[in-house]
């Protein structure tokens, strides 16, 4: 998905601030960007249109936000028929409901004028939105021109650099099917006085090696680091999981986790636990009760 710079956003007013728990965060108002900036449709309409061209089909920032609306509108009005009870929204439910693409494509551009003539300089960054890993990059000035168009301006000064660009992106999905979708997880412990702790013994094994070696066995090449280890916690990254699962369905954070979950869910561990997804890329798998 084509998604304006955060940096474009802030120099053209599309950022908005909330509170989070004291702290100021501004982040970018896409649906504003989209309903107010007619250049920015058109711009991200082009970049589709060459990426398309290309074998590369993008999801639209447009009728996606759209359909987040229209989910969002359909929630808040649905009711119990017995009750009246509105549906259940928590916080990460809130957080989670933003567009989900495996590959986020920032653009964001500057009109120059020389005289009567306009060039666009333009920085393209490729994201993967499971790492949040720069996997693709191009910048560069376009030939200056009488015309008076962005997306006229921004296709020819991009043009130049769209199939290194691609390659680049070619060469990261290339990685992904040899190696793995990289993402990251932390094994926690509910305090509930249950007295679980990943320092607890089963069969003579500590349950962080015991997580530690089902983590060998599932990923690919198994290829994972355990940054943090304490009885509390766990902290893992760069962690390959498949791309497929067995079935041949794509294979996700949460999928992923949920199949640890259920190992440890069996004998001789018998360990009620909760995942805990936080967007694409990550998840927590939170052990002793739901």
């Amino acid at each position: 998905m084509v998604v304006p710079a955060d940096t474009w956003c802030n120099e053209n007013g599309f950022l908005t601030t909330y509170e989070n728990q004291g702290v100021t965060t501004r982040v970018p108002d896409y649906a504003k960007a989209i309903q107010e900036n007619t250049d920015l449709l058109v711009v991200t309409t082009k970049i589709g249109e060459l990426m398309a061209e290309r074998g590369f089909p993008l999801k639209d920032m447009s009728q996606t936000l759209k359909s987040l609306n229209n989910n969002n509108a359909r929630n808040a009005m649905m009711t119990s028929s017995t009750s009246g009870a509105t549906i259940a929204e928590s916080p990460l439910d809130k957080l989670n409901a933003v567009a989900k693409a495996d590959i986020l494509i920032e653009i964001g551009w500057k009109v120059n004028a020389t005289g009567p003539k306009q060039s666009v300089t333009y920085i393209m960054r490729g994201l993967d939105a499971y790492s949040n890993k720069q996997i693709a990059a191009a910048q560069g000035t376009g030939p200056a021109s009488f015309s008076s168009e962005v997306p006229v301006l921004l296709e020819e000064a991009v043009l130049e650099k769209m199939d290194g660009f691609l390659s680049q992106l070619q060469a990261h999905f290339d990685d992904l099917l040899e190696n793995g979708r990289e993402v990251a997880f932390n094994v926690k412990v509910f305090d509930n006085g249950s007295g679980l702790t990943l320092e607890n013994e089963y069969n003579g094994e500590e349950l962080t090696d015991i997580i530690e070696a089902w983590m060998a066995q599932n990923t690919v090449n198994h290829r994972f680091n355990m940054t943090d280890a304490t009885e509390s916690q766990i902290t893992f990254e760069q962690v390959r999981i498949p791309i497929y699962r067995e079935n041949g369905m794509p294979m996700d954070t949460r999928q992923f986790v949920n199949n640890l979950r259920k190992y440890l869910r069996g004998a001789p561990y018998n360990i009620t636990s909760k995942v805990d997804t936080q967007g694409l890329g990550r998840a927590d798998l939170i052990l002793g009760e739901k």
